[in-house]
């Protein structure tokens, strides 16, 4: 047995892919990943079991077998049953999880929800091609004093998954997340759009880097990148549905006062995107959070017509 393959077998012990992930990996079935710090850092119970069954529901209905990744007592869970997702669920004290500190949930087990960057990571290891999420982590405002940039970058650089979003975070300075996901070879592709979308709004004033109009082209253009090998991931940007948008102009003004409420207050690091996302929320009267399901949502859909048509080239 070779160093790597001693590797993986010491991490797949440490590993449960659930049953209907596992068989349909075996048989060439499409299957989408799903962060999980949507479900522990997102909104409280039971809304967030809630949403977190209807989006996977929404996969299954596409004919894709979903995957939600978490870390639970240790074990890196590749697929939750109903039974885990409630008790992710329920949890108060779930660590969020980046590329940094997933392994030592793992290794102190602890429980915690995947971001972005760990779920690509545990998604790739598990063979899963595909991840649907609302919205990547990027470069925040004021980036240049504070270096507040997401390890998410990073990893679509590193990690070759597909990932379906509405984009980067409206709170986040999307010019220059563009520029460094530019800088890294990551390929941004606005779906059946010309400009780039701003989560909860459908555009922005930046031009789309690059455009297509079917999950087949994205499927393709995929799979040509993955002839020249050491290629990192793709981002799908995916406008958020016409009837659940917030204008752009509305949600800069709400914009503006979180991020003033968090300087004033001392808000850094990792409690940043909560407290701007929940300060948002009271300031638009729940709506953020109605659109926010809304793409979630779509880009479930969306993530499974892909993985379907990778699976058929």
């Amino acid at each position: 047995m070779t160093q790597s393959e001693t590797q993986h077998a010491r991490l797949a012990a440490l590993m449960d892919v659930s049953d209907p992930v596992r068989k349909a990996l075996s048989a060439g079935q499409p299957v989408v990943a799903l962060e999980s710090t949507i479900i522990t850092h997102g909104m409280p119970y039971p809304d967030n079991d809630r949403m977190a069954a209807d989006v996977e529901a929404i996969i299954a209905g596409e004919g894709a077998v979903p995957a939600t990744i978490a870390v639970m007592e240790g074990r890196l869970k590749i697929g939750l049953t109903a039974e885990e997702r409630a008790g992710l669920a329920r949890t108060t004290d779930a660590m969020k999880l980046s590329r940094a500190d997933l392994a030592f949930a793992m290794a102190e087990r602890r429980t915690g929800g995947t971001t972005v960057a760990a779920t690509m990571l545990a998604a790739h290891v598990a063979g899963i091609a595909v991840f649907a999420t609302g919205g990547i982590g990027g470069v925040h405002k004021g980036a240049e004093t504070s270096m507040d940039i997401s390890a998410d970058l990073d990893e679509l650089a590193r990690t070759p998954v597909i990932v379906v979003s509405a984009g980067a975070k409206a709170i986040l300075d999307i010019e220059k997340t563009l520029e460094v996901l530019e800088t890294n070879g990551v390929p941004v592709v606005a779906y059946g759009a010309d400009t780039m979308p701003a989560f909860w709004s459908r555009t922005s004033p930046l031009q789309a880097p690059l455009r297509l109009d079917t999950p087949q082209e994205i499927a393709r253009f995929q799979r040509v990148r993955s002839l020249f090998g050491g290629h990192g991931g793709m981002l799908v940007a995916n406008p958020v549905p016409v009837e659940a948008e917030i204008a752009a102009d509305v949600m800069a003004g709400h914009i503006a006062i979180a991020q003033a409420d968090a300087v004033e207050q001392g808000i850094s690091g990792k409690a940043v995107t909560p407290f701007l996302l929940g300060r948002i929320l009271e300031l638009t009267g729940g709506a953020s959070l109605k659109t926010n399901i809304a793409l979630v949502e779509n880009n479930a859909r969306l993530a499974a017509r892909i993985a379907t048509a990778l699976g058929q080239l």
